[in-house]
């Protein structure tokens, strides 16, 4: 075995019952390099991962030989992986919130592993704790310490499960979809991070990831796989200009194209010196502080037909300012929606009003409920805005409305746990037209899922568009599905506009040091204006 190898599969294969999900894969990690390991949803990527380190439940039926340099991982005996996993192995997950415990402060949770590994307690976990926070460049260690993972930002929580995966020094790294939930800039802040840690503890990584993007300009070779099989490995430059596979050439071609402007047509939304302000609570003996300003007094339209992307870093106020937009947050200024102030309505008039306006979130498993059958999810708001449907029409309109997402009839008696997240997503997607709405807003509706599955929902809400004339608010920090969706771009700084424009002149050439930031992480061409 060459000295610099430092993990090797050689036919891996996984399944569970009768039911294989990784087939033969072989695959080497040597010191020092990143391998990126790609696929759609369902390929076998982290379930691969998992397996080589037996993290998976009991039911699954592991065969093939995998190695950790002159460790046989096959033949380790399970007394013996405690001292392995998050020592020499560390592991970095897709969402730090549910992999962080609620319950405990960051500097418990990483002084556990160094506890566990290193017999650190008091004193010196605590200093080497904050020597981690240090380490991965977060501000105010002493601080965030003490911190709980709800006050955190996607970001720093991120940084603290990077901590706890560096935190013994590990030989390997495995990074699990890492930056899925994150903006562009904060991306390429944990993938520089990484990259940096990589090279000065001479670590090497798999980076499991559906972003291509971020392969190009991260990863030095990539594995690519396709049902639990490899389809191709090699150098990154190398298997992205010529590819073999054609599930790669088809990964590869699943990059959203742009569209152009609708023609002229009327107004749907407007607003006028909109606004949002929260108050901040009050301490003793002290004055109360002055309101948080979370959306700074702007200006917008939207026309029927037309797309308008907002886009911007987490807290930018992109979600907030929908939510004022349909009277779902508190608000000052102006809301028209077709001639009609809805800033003025409240109760059962705005209640009747809400059937023309509906939302699409970002996770689609946590809005839908997995105790209704997707029938009675997709119906719920129809029998509550038209009560005068017999049961019958109902479920004529779910089975249509199922047809026009490109979902199958036998869906309607399933749950959603039973379905993939771009299925879910067409739930979602599902339940906000049935009540035939002229405005839907997306928030973040393609953030978690493959490139592939973006580009089936991006297709599909374009059609949607199309036929049914829909408007859409859109939001994302994704510039690449931005440009897809959208007509027009309007960017969030803090809560204040610092450009907008048309999707082409504004990702092209933007002007602002902002938008230019934003548009140089997520890797887009521009022009020098």
């Amino acid at each position: 075995m060459p000295n610099d190898t430092l993990l090797r599969l050689e036919e891996l294969s996984i399944a569970f019952d009768d039911v294989t999900v990784v087939d033969r894969l072989s695959l080497e990690i040597r010191r020092g390099e990143t391998l990126a390991l790609v696929g759609e949803s369902g390929s076998g990527k982290s379930v691969s991962a998992l397996g080589a380190m037996h993290l998976l439940p009991p039911n699954a039926r592991i065969s093939g030989s995998y190695s950790l340099g002159d460790t046989d991982l096959s033949r380790m005996q399970p007394r013996d992986w405690q001292g392995l996993r998050g020592n020499r192995v560390g592991f970095i997950f897709q969402e730090p919130m549910t992999s962080l415990n609620p319950l405990h402060t960051v500097v418990r949770q990483i002084g556990e592993t160094l506890r566990l590994h290193q017999g650190l307690s008091g004193r010196a976990a605590r200093a080497r704790s904050r020597e981690l926070l240090e380490q991965v460049k977060l501000p105010r260690p002493d601080e965030l310490l003490d911190a709980w993972p709800h006050q955190l930002s996607g970001g720093q929580r991120q940084r603290v499960m990077i901590a706890m995966a560096i935190a013994n020094n590990p030989e390997l790294l495995i990074a699990d979809e890492p930056t899925t939930a994150l903006d562009v800039t904060v991306q390429q802040e944990i993938l520089a991070l990484l990259a940096e840690l990589r090279d000065h503890h001479g670590m090497g990584m798999l980076f499991i990831t559906h972003d291509l993007n971020l392969v190009r300009r991260h990863a030095d070779r990539v594995c690519v796989l396709y049902q639990g099989q490899e389809q191709e490995t090699g150098p990154v430059a190398e298997v992205f200009e010529r590819p073999r596979s054609a599930y790669t050439r088809t990964l590869l071609g699943a990059e959203p194209e742009g569209r152009p402007a609708p023609a002229g047509s009327q107004p749907l939304l407007s607003a006028e010196r909109l606004s949002v302000a929260f108050s901040r609570p009050k301490k003793f003996f002290s004055r109360r502080p002055p309101p948080f300003v979370a959306v700074q007094p702007l200006s917008l339209r939207l026309a029927r037909g037309e797309t308008l992307g907002i886009v911007g870093e987490s807290g930018s106020g992109k979600t907030t300012l929908a939510m004022a937009l349909l009277r779902l947050a508190p608000s000052q200024g102006e809301v028209v929606f077709e001639d009609e102030r809805l800033d003025r309505l409240s109760g059962n008039e705005l209640r009747r009003r809400r059937r023309r306006f509906q939302v699409v979130f970002q996770d689609p498993y946590g809005s839908l409920s997995p105790r209704l059958p997707v029938s009675e999810i997709i119906s719920e708001g129809l029998r509550f805005h038209q009560p005068e449907l017999s049961s019958d029409e109902v479920q004529q309109r779910v089975q249509a409305t199922l047809k026009e997402v490109g979902l199958p009839a036998d869906c309607a008696a399933r749950y959603p746990h039973e379905f993939s997240g771009g299925q879910r997503q067409r739930i979602a997607v599902a339940r906000a037209i049935i009540l035939e709405p002229e405005l839907v807003v997306l928030d973040e509706p393609t953030s978690a899922l493959d490139r592939t599955v973006q580009k089936q929902l991006v297709e599909l809400l374009r059609d949607l568009q199309a036929r049914r004339g829909l408007s859409y608010l859109f939001i994302s920090h994704d510039l690449a599905v931005v440009r897809a969706v959208a007509h027009r771009v309007m960017v969030l700084k803090e809560g204040e506009v610092v450009e907008e424009g048309s999707c082409e002149q504004v990702l092209a050439a933007p002007r602002h040091a902002y938008t230019q930031a934003l548009v140089k992480a997520a890797g887009l061409a521009t022009t020098s204006s």
